[in-house]
């Protein structure tokens, strides 16, 4: 590890260096890659020169208590040990998190799927509050949400909805929330009072570039149909509805809320291709998965992960342990706490291979060369 930062600070001075050159910065692409490496390298740095700086101060206690002092300052240099024995703990913990390798899709924006499961139309509702949860937690997160399509019940619930969801690191804190959420309430159509259990599916794919997934023509195959359903008269009389079938994969996505195909269509490959980056991904993952299981859970959108119930207004995220009695205020979108601790589970589980490593490992390398 301390080689890995030593060659992360060389790199950096590097940037740094090339940053403040005419030659560059007049060539706005090079710029821009150069002080974007640069940004995503400054935690690091930062945090290492506190580090060695910690380090530094703790060799000069030490060396001070083994000279002839008085009580007094003995006891000092004691009690500064302590406090930067806890501080060189906690940086030595951030520069393993840190240098964690990042998830490639934790910049995306994301395409959110929401699908009423079992329980009919109180599912359908359950997704709807879902969909409201989501959308109230992004606004607090200064994201924007654009609805895509959705399929609306007599009673206001969601047999399904589709929608993206953009901004700075949104991928990056929804990508635990794939998988089976269940509900425990007494439905307003229940007279006994009896406390029904529904669910609804969940899915975070990260958007997809073209870049990143490549859709050959030759395998696709669109349907334009005339659009059914709400959207008045002028949407239902023109062939403006999409259908695109991804022959090898077997992906059928449908697009019918705009009055333009074209938009239409533009929607709809916009959703195959984040569904083929998950396909792909997962395919990946499974074969990883052999060897080991992440805690926090694959994403898989079979795995059951929540529970919400009304009643005892109880949230229980089962794959953490995680109960909180504030389930009113988490469907309003105060999602933070949650989110906040699904990183941390996920982070202790990649960095326990080398739980065992010597942990002062790095300070001792840092005296022997100091």
């Amino acid at each position: 590890m301390f080689e890995k930062i030593e060659s992360i600070v060389e790199r950096y001075n590097e940037l740094t260096d090339l940053i403040s050159r005419p030659d560059i910065i007049s060539i706005q692409k090079e710029y821009i890659k150069f002080a974007k490496e640069h940004a995503e390298l400054s935690d690091i740095v930062k945090t290492y020169q506190e580090y060695k700086k910690v380090v530094k101060e703790t060799q000069e206690s030490t060396a001070l208590l083994k000279e002839e002092v008085d009580k007094e300052l003995r006891e000092l240099a004691v009690r500064e040990l302590a406090e930067l024995e806890l501080k060189r703990s906690k940086l030595e913990q951030d520069l393993k998190m840190l240098l964690l390798p990042k998830d490639p899709n934790d910049e995306k924006n994301i395409i959110l799927e929401i699908r009423a499961g079992t329980g009919g139309e109180e599912a359908a509702l359950f997704a709807a509050d879902l969909f409201k949860m989501y959308s109230a937690y992004a606004q607090r997160q200064g994201w924007k949400v654009e609805m895509m399509s959705s399929s609306v019940t007599g009673k206001g619930g969601l047999k399904e909805v589709i929608a993206v969801i953009e901004g700075k690191g949104v991928y990056s804190k929804l990508k635990f929330e794939s998988g089976i959420h269940r509900v425990q309430r007494v439905p307003e159509t229940e007279g006994s009072g009896r406390v029904h259990t529904s669910a609804a599916t969940v899915a975070i794919l990260p958007e997809a570039e073209e870049v990143d997934v490549v859709i050959d023509p030759k395998d696709i195959r669109v349907d334009v149909f005339r659009s059914g359903g709400h959207g008045g008269q002028s949407v239902n009389t023109t062939d403006s509805a999409v259908r695109i079938t991804h022959i090898s994969s077997g992906i059928v996505v449908s697009m019918q809320d705009e009055k333009s195909q074209h938009k239409n269509k533009d929607k709809a490959f916009k959703i195959l291709r984040a569904r083929l980056k998950e396909k792909q991904e997962k395919e990946q993952f499974d074969e990883r998965a052999k060897e080991r299981r992440d805690q926090v859970g694959s994403g898989d959108r079979s795995e059951k992960i929540r529970t919400y119930n009304f009643p005892q207004n109880r949230f229980t995220d089962h794959r953490i342990g995680l109960t909180l009695y504030r389930l009113d205020s988490i469907l309003k979108g105060d999602l933070q706490e949650i989110v906040d601790k699904l990183i941390i589970a996920h982070q202790t589980e990649v960095l326990k291979p080398s739980a065992n490593n010597n942990e002062s490992a790095m300070s001792q390398s840092l005296a022997a060369k100091g």
